[in-house]
C-alpha cells in the first residue's frame, strides 16, 4: 500500500491551496507528503540572458519547493514533507512521480462568479490518463470550507466536516469508487450522500408511453437499484451514514448542486484503451467546472 500523497507544486496560488489540501489529507490518512515541481529547462537563447541564465533559473526553481515545504512543516506537524524536482512534459512527469502514491493532487484556477473550476490543459492530460486518483483543489480553498457552520454561524476548520459527495451510475457501480468514497467519509466522520441522476429511455422522452404512472414506477426502479447497489457497502462501513439520493434528471446539474454543501465530490472516470486516446466523461467534465468544492477523479475499468 502507499505511503504517499503527491501533489503538483508550481508557486501559484492554486498550487499552494492543493499543496494545503494534501497536507490536511495526509494527516487524515497517515501518509507522507511528497511535492513535486516540473520545469523545463531554459532555453538557449533566454540561458544566455543578463537577467535570468540557466543557473538562475535552477535557483528559483529549487526555491518554490523548498519554502513551501518548509511552510508545510510548520502548519502541520506530524506530517513527513519531502520534495522531488524533475523536468520535461508537465502531465507526463506528474503522472511518473505519483506512479506509487495514493493519491495525485493538483491545483485549479477558480472560476469568477459562483465558484467552480478552470482546469488547464496539465490538469486535462493529468486526469485524462493518470492510473490512480486525482483530487482537483480550487485557489482560495481554505480547510473551513470543508466544514459545517460552528454554533455562532462562522465557517470553522473546528466543527465537524460536511458530507461527501459520491456521483453513482447503477448500472455499471465500480467497488472501487464506492470505497474510496466511503473510505473519504469515514476518515472525517460524516455522511456519504450518494447522488444518483436518471433520465426516462427515450421512447417515453417521445411520448409513447401511455402509462400516466410510469415515470412513478420508473423512478422507484431507479431508487431500488441504488439501494441494491449500496446495501453490502452499509454492511461494510456501518458507522457512515449513507445517504441516497435518485433524482430524475441531469446527473452532471445534481452533483454541481449537491457540491456546495460537501467536503468532497467524488467523480469516477472510465478506463478507456483504445485509439483515439483517453478521455474524460461528460458528467465528470462538468463536475470538474462547476463544482464548488474539491473533486476526486477515480480511475476505474
Amino acid at each position: 500500500m502507499s505511503r504517499t500523497i503527491t501533489v503538483g507544486l508550481d508557486g501559484s496560488s492554486e498550487s499552494r491551496a492543493a499543496a494545503e489540501w494534501a497536507a490536511r489529507e495526509a494527516k487524515l490518512r497517515g501518509l507522507a507528503l511528497k511535492l513535486v515541481h516540473v520545469w523545463q529547462p531554459v532555453p538557449e537563447p533566454m540561458a544566455q540572458a543578463p537577467l535570468l541564465g540557466a543557473e538562475t533559473h535552477q535557483h528559483w526553481t529549487e526555491r518554490i519547493p523548498r519554502e513551501a515545504a518548509a511552510g508545510l512543516r510548520l502548519r502541520h506537524p506530524g506530517v513527513e514533507v519531502s520534495t522531488e524536482q524533475c523536468s520535461g512534459h508537465a502531465a507526463e512527469a506528474l503522472c511518473s512521480a505519483a506512479k506509487e502514491s495514493a493519491l495525485l493532487v493538483l491545483g485549479s484556477r477558480g472560476m469568477s462568479g459562483v465558484g467552480g473550476f478552470l482546469v488547464g490543459s496539465v490538469g486535462q492530460a493529468v486526469l485524462a490518463h493518470a492510473e490512480l486518483p486525482v483530487v482537483l483543489v480550487r485557489a482560495g480553498e481554505q480547510a473551513a470550507d470543508e466544514h459545517e457552520m460552528d454554533p455562532t454561524g462562522i465557517p470553522s476548520a473546528a466543527a465537524p466536516y460536511r458530507p461527501v459527495v459520491l456521483g453513482m451510475d447503477t448500472g455499471r457501480p465500480d467497488e472501487g469508487l464506492i470505497e474510496f468514497a466511503l473510505d473519504a467519509a469515514a476518515r472525517r466522520a460524516t455522511s456519504l450522500r450518494v447522488v444518483h441522476g436518471w433520465n426516462p429511455p427515450p421512447y417515453y422522452a417521445y411520448g409513447l408511453s401511455a402509462d400516466p404512472g410510469f415515470h412513478e414506477t420508473l423512478a422507484r426502479s431507479e431508487a431500488t437499484d441504488l439501494a441494491e447497489v449500496l446495501r453490502p457497502w452499509r454492511q461494510k462501513y456501518p458507522d457512515v451514514e449513507v445517504l441516497e439520493e435518485s433524482r430524475y434528471g441531469s446527473p452532471a446539474l445534481h452533483l454541481i448542486d449537491a457540491s456546495r454543501t460537501a467536503s468532497l465530490v467524488v467523480v469516477g472516470r472510465r478506463v478507456r484503451r483504445n485509439p483515439f486516446g483517453a478521455h474524460i466523461g461528460p458528467v465528470t467534465h462538468a463536475v470538474l467546472h462547476h463544482a464548488t468544492a474539491p473533486v476526486a477523479v477515480v480511475p476505474h475499468d
